[in-house]
């Protein structure tokens, strides 16, 4: 591998390989750097669901919008496969149905429409008995995380001549020299995404400026349906989303549905509890999730979260699926800003998305970043 480059980015997660992906459409010569053999954090331990319905109101939805753009276009190239495609917010609760309502008013609810009774069974018949209404938006995405990140990595190396060099640690970046455990390289330019690891490189400068960044571990589950293939045409949520995604909590209308659901479903509350649940082409479904926040989470994850995820999915499909899976993951995160790009040097950006939507916002933060450094 020739090791002068335009461009080295630092993190081969979904931030990196998006980043690397907008400097190869400039003509850029980028090599990846990262120090695992593949993806092993919050890009391949989350749904892979595109989210553009629901995120925070101005910046977070462009991006999010753009990035469904740009995941749309990659995925068959790269053979990704698109799983399914929209979403399903189910409310039970007439104040749910009243942030619902409330969304579509915005601009955020165009193409969305709110069903109830018969049209509501109709178009989700998957759902339990007991729902008051559902929001259907066609403006989301699901691939498999798991498969979806090696394979856009792949297509980098493949058809956009993106280097990588894996299993090796970045020490220390002093343009145009990057000094890795695997030998020195050359670049122009740098570009650091350390996802939720803030020890490593300007883990000082990060410290003192922002002293709220911590991390947020999620327990997550896969479980077994009778299907044999995608079970569901799109993603659901229910009531608990509407009080943790922005796009909806913000709302006015939200106060009096968290009101309500601190009263009713206190201890979901309590463990950051809302429900996704995606399909998977094996039949399987993907279900989530909890967020526990702390500087360095436990490792271990507890049987009665797993058991409150559980009571909201039976609450809106009506049954309680048998546990394929367990696992956990984190991510970076900060209660005021949903993403992080600092100038460390002239050439040299971190960029570090701080609230669970990488999946959904890095293509355009990628974009924004190039455009930035590059003109």
């Amino acid at each position: 591998m020739e090791r002068s480059f335009d461009l080295a980015i630092v993190g081969a997660g979904i931030v990196g390989l998006a980043h690397a992906l907008a400097a190869a459409r400039r003509g850029l010569k980028v090599v990846v750097v990262d120090r695992d053999a593949q993806a092993n954090g919050a890009s391949v331990r989350n749904f892979g669901f595109v989210t553009v319905t629901g995120q925070q109101a101005g910046a977070t939805w462009q991006r999010a919008r753009r990035s469904r753009e740009v995941w749309a276009e990659v995925a068959p190239k790269a053979g990704i496969s698109l799983v399914h495609a929209g979403l399903c917010v189910a409310s039970r609760r007439p104040e749910a149905t009243a942030v619902l309502e409330a969304f579509l008013a915005t601009e955020m609810g165009e193409g969305c429409e709110l069903l109830r009774g018969e049209a509501l069974t109709k178009r989700f018949p998957f759902l339990a008995p007991g729902q008051e209404a559902a929001l259907w938006s066609p403006n989301d995405l699901r691939v498999e995380s798991r498969e979806a990140i090696p394979l856009l990595a792949a297509h980098l190396e493949r058809d956009w001549n993106v280097s990588f060099l894996r299993q090796a640690t970045v020490r220390g970046i002093a343009l145009p020299t990057i000094v890795t455990s695997a030998g020195a390289l050359r670049a122009d330019a740098a570009i650091v995404c350390p996802g939720d690891d803030f020890t490593g490189l300007y883990a000082d400068e990060l410290k003192r400026a922002y002293p709220a960044l911590t991390r947020c571990k999620l327990q997550m589950l896969r479980v077994r349906t009778a299907a044999s293939g995608p079970d569901l045409p799109c993603a659901v949520m229910s009531d608990l989303s509407l009080v943790r995604y922005l796009g909806y909590a913000e709302l006015p209308e939200a106060a009096a549905l968290r009101a309500r659901l601190e009263r009713e479903q206190p201890a979901q509350l309590a463990n950051g509890i809302h429900l996704i649940a995606v399909a998977s082409a094996d039949g399987s479904r993907v279900v989530g999730d909890s967020h526990h926040y702390a500087a360095t989470p436990d490792p271990f994850g507890q049987d009665a979260v797993d058991a409150l995820i559980l009571d909201e999915y039976e609450a809106v499909f009506g049954a309680r699926p048998p546990i394929e899976a367990r696992w956990l993951g984190t991510y970076a995160s900060l209660p005021d800003r949903p993403m992080l790009r600092e100038t460390i040097a002239e050439r040299i950006r971190q960029v570090i998305v701080t609230s669970g939507t990488g999946a959904s916002t890095s293509f355009a933060i990628g974009e924004e970043t190039i455009a930035e450094m590059f003109g």
